[in-house]
């Protein structure tokens, strides 16, 4: 059944996603808290800028604080109450925790555990916390769905976001939290992350420079522009999940349970090759790019390519927004925001 959502709190509300959903909540006027530790893994005058939107509007209040920080969280959760809790604080970025593992383990599992506690002791009506496509790892079944088995991760970040699932449902069954996960497909589009795809082409082809292009340009994703996540996570706020009455404990399915908990992929339904990708980019930009082709890096995977048929039945909403579009969408804030 549908919940009132008046009070809400977005972790990592300084980032892509984060700052995104905050805006559509703000304009739906739920009142929003936004928690985020600016780190330096990108740009963190990037993350600001998307702070300084946020804090001018109406409703939303902002907490400089670490998912790490098990004090701080703990006297967040006492102070406020959140009808639901949207956890997209992580760290990010399969090929950088192939350099500093410790970071995932600190933000994605102690940071985690701590944004649970804070929801079994609040009495959190909803939480929904960011996974990734990434836990397909070496699954080769397309497309991808919730009720596949995801226990081959070939990152240490998918590993973590695995973990993060895992320890939902310990918690959903434990202390009937309502929980849900929500694996999401390669997001691009304004404001986004600088260590992407997407920004590095634009910037690298704008500044007369090559672009890595890795796999030969043979890989294939499931490119998911920022409107349509944020209109997922907005649609499913509201739906906490509740036991699935035909889950049976000898053929047990991955994408629900006998508690409350669901998982969702949230992706476009339709995988381009990188190839394909790198030319609408140059049509956007009026500029062909130097390319540099790579072998495929250690941790990534061939292709990705998102069932959403659960989502579309639970909560009708398709992504649909064509390539074209969204990265023509980037393409003029990048250029508006740099000054190019």
């Amino acid at each position: 059944m549908p919940i009132p959502i008046d009070r809400a709190l977005v972790t990592g509300a300084a980032g892509f996603i984060g700052f995104h959903l905050c805006r559509r909540l703000l304009r739906e006027g739920v009142s929003v808290t936004g928690i985020d530790n600016l780190n330096e893994y990108y740009d963190p005058s990037l993350k600001q800028a998307r702070l300084d939107r946020l804090t001018a509007l109406e409703r939303f209040s902002f907490h400089r604080l670490d998912l790490q920080d098990r004090d701080a969280m703990e006297k967040l959760f006492a102070r406020d109450r959140f009808d639901v809790v949207v956890n997209l604080a992580a760290q990010a970025g399969v090929r950088y925790s192939l350099e500093n593992p410790h970071a995932y383990v600190d933000a994605n599992l102690v940071g985690f555990t701590n944004v649970l506690e804070g929801c079994r002791h609040g009495k959190v009506g909803h939480l929904l916390f960011a996974s990734s496509s990434s836990v397909y790892g070496a699954n080769t079944e397309m497309p991808f769905s919730v009720h596949h088995n995801v226990d081959h991760p070939v990152s240490l970040y998918a590993a973590s976001k695995k973990a993060n699932e895992l320890m939902a449902h310990a918690y959903s069954h434990l202390y009937a939290i309502p929980c849900t996960g929500l694996r999401f497909f390669t997001v691009y589009g304004p404001w986004g992350r600088p260590d992407m795809a997407l920004f590095l082409f634009v910037r690298a082809i704008c500044e007369d420079r090559p672009i890595r292009v890795f796999n030969h340009g043979r890989m294939k994703r499931d490119f998911t522009y920022i409107d349509d996540i944020v209109e997922g996570v907005f649609r499913v706020m509201g739906r906490p999940p509740e036991p699935d009455p035909a889950w049976n404990s000898r053929s047990p399915d991955p994408g629900t349970s006998y508690a409350s908990y669901r998982i969702y992929n949230i992706g476009n339904n339709q995988p381009v090759s990188l190839s394909r990708f790198i030319e609408t980019i140059e049509a956007a930009l009026g500029k062909t790019a130097q390319k540099q082709y790579l072998d495929m890096q250690p941790g990534d995977v061939p292709e990705t390519y998102a069932d959403v048929d659960d989502l579309v039945r639970d909560v009708g909403f398709r992504p649909d927004t064509p390539l074209e579009e969204g990265i023509g969408q980037f393409v003029r804030w990048y250029r508006s925001y740099y000054g190019v």
